[in-house]
């Protein structure tokens, strides 16, 4: 099974199990990772926003305009930033890496 690490809030690491086919937005709420996602993954809000460690961003499909529309207003944005309902986990995703912003607790 795929695996990905969460950098929470707090600097902790939680490295947990990605099944295939499930949003990095799935996987948190499946492991109890603090990620709000308000509008379920339907691109209503950002509040499941993510930061991809730099050297996975390059790996992921590029941003649609609807999420770049939601980052616009995401608290912490940074240059690699998404939405984390719209990063769907594959193999080639195995070992993904991404942190949550710091400074906003979801919820």
């Amino acid at each position: 099974m795929p695996k990905m690490t969460f950098i929470e809030r707090d600097g902790a690491r939680r490295e947990v199990e990605a099944p295939l086919g499930l949003s990095v937005l799935e996987v948190a709420h499946k492991h109890g990772i603090d990620i709000e996602g308000a509008c379920e993954g339907s691109l209503a809000c950002s509040t499941c926003h993510v930061i991809v460690a730099s050297e996975w961003f390059s790996k992921l499909k590029p941003a649609a305009e609807e999420e770049e529309d939601m980052l616009d207003v995401a608290f912490g944005l940074q240059k690699t930033s998404r939405l984390g309902c719209q990063i769907v986990m594959t193999e080639a995703l195995d070992g993904l890496t991404v942190s949550l912003p710091p400074g906003k607790k979801a919820g």
